[in-house]
């Protein structure tokens, strides 16, 4: 069993799944670079993740719940959790189909709609300082989005890559001028929405059962813009079909478009300060882009 999925007490995932489902363990497969698989008394697989941090464990699971309780896209059930582990019902996956995708697009319209109260709201239960894959993201409520996005979305990582030498400090005022332009750039006011916060193509899985599940979130509230700019960075199978579906159930504002590289930012900026230049180079493109739109 790798070392880094034991705890301080020497406990691996099978004894955390029986401890915190109250079922026993008949099997599991050591993890290859993700949660482990174990499988329960009655042949059950679920899904046992060590979170790298107890604020990381915490805000998963709540992230989850919160989204599950909207009742929209359908996402893992939390079978249990503590401090150090996360216990989840495995996702059976099937492929990708246009009528998946639109089904999709409706729901993910709906877990918007659902809201938050306010922008940066973390989910009830989880922690403000939660993560974004490895990077820490704090959830902290803001009055209105382009204040709340400068503060405590875009500035945080722009000043850690500037400091880990990522971002050249010459380089830095395009990304401050875009902040300091966001309430003109932003485009109508909207409230806040409930967001999956992470959503690149590689959490989004496609069910055996024909619908999409969501995995692995940031969630809190957040302008529905920023989980539908997710999807065009890093691509998504039959996206035409899930946008198509969402603007017929829930219509974006005009321009919405020219706004996707301004929501583009945040999550680049992430991708700066994990992986490194090139992604630093990509957010300068939006930062250019965001100004001429």
């Amino acid at each position: 069993m790798s070392a880094r999925y034991e705890g301080r007490t020497g406990e691996d995932p099978g004894a955390a799944a029986a401890r915190l489902t109250g079922r026993r363990v008949s099997g599991q497969r050591p993890p290859s670079g993700g949660p482990a698989h174990v499988v329960l008394d009655g042949g059950q697989v679920v899904m046992v993740k060590r979170g790298s941090d107890p604020g990381a464990t915490r805000a998963e699971a709540a992230g989850l719940l919160w989204l599950a309780e909207a009742d929209a896209v359908r996402v893992p059930a939390v079978l249990g959790h503590d401090a150090h582990w996360l216990v989840t019902e495995q996702v059976p996956t099937g492929a990708p189909s246009a009528r998946a995708a639109a089904r999709f697009g409706r729901d993910l319209a709906t877990l918007h709609a659902a809201g938050a109260p306010a922008f940066g709201a973390p989910p009830p239960g989880g922690p403000e300082d939660a993560y974004i894959g490895l990077a820490p993201m704090r959830n902290t409520p803001g009055p209105d989005w382009p204040h709340w996005y400068a503060e405590h979305r875009v500035l945080p990582y722009l000043r850690r890559a500037v400091d880990e030498g990522t971002l050249r400090p010459t380089e830095a005022p395009l990304i401050e001028r875009v902040c300091e332009l966001l309430p003109a750039l932003s485009g109508p006011t909207e409230p806040p929405a409930r967001l999956h916060g992470d959503l690149w193509n590689g959490n989004v899985l496609w069910g055996a059962d024909g619908q999409a599940w969501l995995i692995d979130p940031a969630a809190h509230g957040g302008h529905r813009e920023t989980d539908l700019a997710m999807l065009h960075l890093f691509g998504c199978p039959h996206l035409h079909d899930i946008l198509d579906a969402y603007h017929r159930t829930t219509p974006l504002a005009d321009g919405w478009p020219d706004r996707i590289a301004l929501h583009q930012l945040f999550p680049l900026l992430v991708h700066a300060v994990l992986f490194g230049r090139p992604y630093a180079d990509q957010a300068l493109a939006a930062a250019r882009s965001a100004l001429a739109a």
